[in-house]
Parts: structure tokens; C-alpha cells; sequence
């Protein structure tokens, strides 16, 4: 199976079309079936709608099952759509059924249940144990296509299973052991079969030191524990133990990469994922409802600026400061955000402790804060003359970023604590806050100590 870069891509897409266009049925075939799957849907989404009828007459629901798992569950419903509804429901039965299910909830009910009653009884029946599960929660990315044994199965007797069932497995890596009552007990991984002795127990062979998630535990939860365990697939359990599916690495690499879209999303002040082809309307649609809030709170900003009219009546100076001390706090809170979301993101936050990172981010501020601060106090007084105007800002700008890098740490920690996802306190919202609290903190000073900048 050939993998290819862009440029092979296209050369390979070449003899393909020629095959097509000349209704050469068996070498479209080994042209196309020989590249890898990835490489097969990237070809397959460039085509048009009527090439692509024709890759529909020439492919076994099967292979175009292979093709439609590694293309995005968003972007796949136009090219079932295209299809005969009866060859689109052998597709969704093919597939994986965790990819199914991706596929299917990104379609409107009436749709899935008229798959759902035309698909092969089995397959439908697998589908439809795990669509009612909540999305993003295990028993949404899980499959339930693995490979269990009995506990007081020999080794011989769980080769001669795995073998049967083999074909049909997402993975064979591991082997779940099961008793009785389908509870989960204990793991082994395939070479530990491969080496034991045909005689010996699976019980004698197993470790019983399991490590498995909750049918409801959050995905990104359960991301994190994969990464830190290097494991391949994790088992999904259900009351008392039962074992309802796995979850595999390939799975949760999605995961991972859907979780950080949506907190890079939120980050922006996005409250949903954008897509490349989104329309004018839809991105601003996505956008507006964070803008609404910035909006509101740059009105309260302004507010505050305006009850200190007559400060800067008095010494008008003061005004072409506000900008460097603003950004000065919406800059270090974002740094401060940004360092505090990713340890919650990573778990480090818990490994080094909440306290910690406070006191790790305020010593940071308060060094940045005497740093910037004696640099702007110098610039100022060359600048300008004055060493009061020069203490003023560098005092100020002290004071805003020791103030605004603890906020910056300390708004996510909070929101974490309250089971709020972190991601919200995005940087648009965390400069706009830092916005507020170094005005206040620049024009209180300069009120207070009004008598030493009027000359």
C-alpha cells in the first residue's frame, strides 16, 4: 500500500481519471485501492459530484466505508446524500461502528432512523446502543467491536476465539477478560497469549490491575489518562463493572485534536469551532455573542475612564499613557491564561498544585512589573521631563502587571474549580478585565498624587 505526498497525489489522480473516464473498471480498481485509505479520501473529496457517482458504481460499500473513515464526521453528509440510500445505509454499517455514530449525529433524526431501518439488523442494532449515549462522553467515542475472553478459558481456547473474532476487532492488541456476569476483571495483552502455554488459565495469565472509565467520563478526561499510560485501548465500563466497549488511541487522537480546536475556539472568544467554508453570516453568527459582552464591558471601561474626566482635565498628559498601561495588562493576563489553561489542560495544575502556580505567576509579575516599570520610569523622564510623570507610569505599570498576571493565573483556576471549563475565560475577556483594573489602578494613582504632576 503506497503512501503519498501532494504532488504524488495528484500524479496517481491522474492515471485514476484516465481510468475512469474510459470505464476501465479493474484498473480504476488497482489504481485506487492500492494508495492508502487517507490518501483515497483526499483524492475522493476533490472530485466532483458526478465522478464521484462513478466511484460509487466501481467501490464495494466496504471500500467506500474505508474511505469515509478518514474524512472528517462534519464534512461527510453532502457525499451521503449523493448516494442510493440503501448503498449509504451498507456504508454506515461497513464502518466502524464509533465512526458510524460520529457520522450519524451530525444528521437530522428522520435521516438516521431511515438508515437505521434499511441497515443490516446487526449493524443497526450496534449503532443504535451507542447513539444515546451524551456526546463528548466515553460511551460516545467508544466501540463496542473488541475481543473479550472468559476467565476460565485456556489459553488454546482464547486463541481459537480470538481467531474467530479477529476479523470483525477494531484492535487485537489487548484482550479483556470478562466472568460470568460480563464484568470486567482483568487484561492481557496479545503477546502474553502468543507465549503462554495452550493448558494454562486465562486467570493464571491476566493481570487483574485494569485500569477502565465510566461509560459517562468526559472524553477529554479520559484523552489525558491515555496519554499519560501510553496505552492503545482503554475498556469502558458500565454499572457494576459490565463491559459495554473500548476506546482506542486512534479515537482519541481525534479527541485530542477536536478539544483543542474548541478551546483555541474559546480562547479567540469564539463560542464554536469555525470551519474553513463557514459563510459571512455563520462566522459572524459563531463570534457575535462574545463580541456582545467585550462590547459591554469596553462600555463599563469607558465609564471608568470618564469619572476621571477632571484628573485628566487638570493634567491632559495622563492620556497618552492609557494605551501602553492597557495593553501592558491585557498582554502579561494573556501570557498568564495561556500558562494556566495548558497545565489544567495537561493536569500539571494538579501535580504542582493550585498555591503554586499563584505564587509562581506573581513572583513572575512582580519581576516583570519592577522590570518594565524602572525602564518606563527612565523612557518617561527623558522623554518628558518630569520624574513625577515618570514615577506615575512606572509605578502604575508595577502595579498592573503584578495585578494582571494574577488575574490572568487565577480566573481560569477559579473557573476550573467550579467544574467551568477553563477555556471560557478567553483572551479577548481576560485583556478586557486587565483593560479595567489598569485604568483603575493608573488613574487612582494619579488623582492621589495630583499635586505633584501639576506644575
Amino acid at each position: 500500500m503506497e503512501y503519498l505526498n501532494e504532488s504524488q497525489r495528484e500524479k496517481h489522480w491522474e492515471k485514476i481519471h484516465a481510468a475512469l473516464m474510459n470505464e476501465q473498471i479493474d484498473q480504476f480498481r488497482a489504481e485506487f485501492l492500492e494508495i492508502h485509505p487517507y490518501d483515497q479520501a483526499k483524492i475522493f473529496e476533490e472530485q466532483s459530484d458526478d465522478i464521484r457517482s462513478l466511484i460509487y458504481t466501481y467501490l464495494s460499500p466496504e471500500e467506500i466505508a474505508d474511505v469515509m473513515e478518514n474524512i472528517d464526521s462534519e464534512d461527510v453528509e453532502p457525499f451521503f446524500n449523493e448516494m442510493n440510500p440503501r448503498y449509504a445505509a451498507d456504508v454506515l454499517a461497513e464502518m466502524s461502528t464509533d465512526d458510524a455514530v460520529d457520522i450519524l449525529n451530525e444528521f437530522d433524526k428522520n435521516k438516521v432512523a431511515s438508515f437505521l431501518t434499511i441497515m443490516d439488523e446487526k449493524a443497526a442494532s450496534e449503532i443504535k446502543e451507542l447513539l444515546h449515549y451524551e456526546e463528548k462522553t466515553a460511551g460516545s467515542i467508544m466501540t463496542t467491536e473488541f475481543v473479550s475472553v472468559h476467565i476460565n478459558q485456556t489459553v488454546k481456547e482464547a486463541m481459537r476465539h480470538l481467531r474467530k473474532e479477529a476479523p470483525d476487532a477494531e484492535t487485537i492488541y489487548y484482550l479483556f477478560v470478562v466472568d460470568d456476569q460480563k464484568r470486567l476483571v482483568g487484561v492481557l495483552s496479545l503477546r502474553d497469549l502468543i507465549i503462554a502455554e495452550g493448558d494454562w488459565l486465562i486467570s493464571d495469565v491476566m493481570s487483574d490491575r485494569v485500569v477502565s472509565v465510566g461509560v459517562a467520563d468526559d472524553q477529554e478526561e479520559i484523552a489525558q489518562m491515555m496519554r499519560d499510560y501510553d496505552f492503545l485501548a482503554l475498556p469502558v465500563v458500565g454499572f457494576q463493572n459490565y463491559l459495554l466497549g473500548i476506546i482506542t488511541v486512534d479515537d482519541i487522537m481525534d479527541v485530542m485534536e477536536e478539544e483543542a480546536s474548541d478551546d483555541y475556539s474559546k480562547l479567540a472568544g469564539i463560542s464554536d469551532v469555525e470551519k474553513p467554508d463557514d459563510n459571512a453570516f455563520t462566522s459572524a453568527k459563531k463570534r457575535l455573542p462574545w463580541l456582545i459582552v467585550l462590547l459591554i464591558l469596553g462600555l463599563f471601561t469607558a465609564n471608568i475612564i470618564g469619572r476621571f474626566e477632571e484628573t485628566l482635565d487638570i493634567v491632559p498628559i495622563l492620556a497618552i499613557f492609557i494605551p501602553l498601561i492597557a495593553g501592558m495588562a491585557g498582554n502579561t493576563g494573556t501570557q498568564a491564561l495561556a500558562v494556566a489553561v495548558r497545565g489544567i489542560a495537561t493536569g500539571e495544575s494538579d501535580k504542582q498544585g493550585k498555591s503554586k502556580i499563584l505564587l509562581r505567576e506573581g513572583l513572575t509579575g512582580l519581576i516583570n512589573g519592577v522590570s518594565c516599570g524602572i525602564l518606563i520610569t527612565i523612557i518617561v523622564y527623558v522623554w518628558k521631563e518630569d520624574i513625577y510623570l515618570g514615577l506615575l507610569v512606572g509605578i502604575s505599570i508595577m502595579a498592573t502587571l503584578i495585578v494582571a498576571t494574577i488575574a490572568g493565573a487565577m480566573i481560569p483556576l477559579l473557573m476550573d474549580r467550579l467544574k467551568i471549563d477553563p477555556a471560557v475565560a478567553s483572551g479577548p475577556f481576560i485583556t478586557t478585565i486587565n483593560d479595567i483594573i489598569s485604568i483603575l489602578i493608573y488613574f487612582g494613582m494619579a488623582t492621589s498624587f495630583m499635586n505633584l504632576l501639576i506644575h
